[in-house]
């Protein structure tokens, strides 16, 4: 028989459990990246209070909770500190053939190491956790060929293989947006050609400030066409100190969390193997310095005071290597497929922290 202090014990967890999630309901509901994570913490939490009174029940939560090694110490440890740490990955040569419709040569494979996985909880997710985290959200990418790569990379992590390939030829429409749904989860995912900075512009400041409501997940990202077109770093800048000014007032005149915000950065670009003259005589090494320069200090970044949390794709294809790219500045699929973990793993840290 369960005694009088296990039954106080399971009253206090139910109080700690029910009560916040009813009085939060309402925000909750407009965030469900928050809610998964809400219920994910409040959870532990019935678990640290009833373990001195049922001692199997926190462990029986955290196997039914806790789908992915290194969840319980991610939710546990301090947030913000790990973000610095996110992309330090390590690339290695993986066995095997590439079995995901990208460029020749020996497929490579990335990891966090696991004295870092350990202590931040920075884990891989599957199919159903990053269904389960991204239930009823919406996530719009916008940019040009690099985020379309990006929403490739989702694409084929929430959806079975066949249906993945089946979306493959919308998605890479020349110059056209696309739309992609997981009805069983109630997830969105919209791709928005939005090649130069103006474009992004032009997206906060009109289409997204009038819609009826905003996406969960924001990713946005350019240069290259400007880079292309311009080659103008000082152009460059300025309008990205517009675009800043559009995301900040954008996220002044909500009433609810705004948006998750991530910024796509510029992939290292490897002037020989560009296949075309103009990009060979605009695109260099020297040239992509001034523009991530720019960037660091245009009030884009959260370092600088922007909204945007960086997606270093720069670091992450210079680990990855020449032998990832074909034409130098789009790169394989496993370069994208670690920004996309690496995206998620930073959704899980803020949603705890909106807490």
């Amino acid at each position: 028989m369960v005694s009088a202090a296990a039954q106080a014990g399971v009253v206090a967890a139910c109080v700690v459990l029910f009560v916040p999630m009813g009085l939060a309901g309402w925000h909750l509901s407009r965030n469900k990246v928050l809610f998964f994570s809400g219920a994910l913490f409040i959870s532990l939490a019935v678990g640290v209070h009833l373990s001195p009174y049922l001692p199997s029940l926190p462990h029986l939560a955290s196997s039914f909770l806790l789908p992915h090694p290194g969840a319980a110490s991610a939710s546990a440890s301090s947030g913000s500190s790990c973000v610095p740490f996110l992309h330090h990955v390590s690339w290695s040569d993986a066995a095997g053939a590439r079995d995901d419709g990208s460029r020749g040569g020996k497929a490579r494979a990335w990891s966090w190491p696991p004295s870092l996985a350990s202590a931040c909880g920075f884990a891989r997710l599957s199919r159903d956790d990053a269904s389960l985290l991204l239930n009823g959200s919406w996530v719009m990418v916008a940019g040009d060929s690099q985020a379309r790569l990006l929403v490739l990379a989702l694409l084929r992590l929430l959806l079975d293989p066949a249906a993945a390939a089946a979306a493959e030829p919308e998605l890479f429409r020349r110059h056209s947006d696309f739309r992609a749904a997981v009805p069983a989860r109630g997830i969105s995912v919209d791709f928005v050609w939005a090649p130069f900075e103006s474009n992004l512009t032009r997206l906060l400041r009109d289409d997204l400030r009038l819609a009826p409501r905003l996406p969960d997940v924001l990713v946005l990202g350019s240069g290259l066409w400007h880079m292309l077109h311009v080659t103008d770093a000082a152009s460059y800048g300025d309008s990205l100190a517009s675009f800043a000014g559009a995301a900040k007032s954008l996220r002044s005149q909500l009433p609810v969390p705004p948006p998750h915000m991530f910024w796509l950065g510029l992939p290292h670009i490897v002037n020989h193997m560009l296949n075309t003259d103009a990009k060979r005589a605009h695109m260099n090494g020297t040239m992509l310095h001034a523009y991530d320069r720019e960037v660091d200090r245009r009030g884009v970044l959260r370092g600088d005071g922007g909204p945007f949390l960086l997606l270093d794709v720069g670091k992450l294809t210079q680990g990855c290597g020449q032998q990832c790219t074909a034409d130098g500045m789009h790169y394989d699929g496993d370069v994208y497929d670690a920004v996309l973990h690496i995206m998620l793993n930073a959704l899980v840290i803020e949603s705890q922290q909106r807490i």
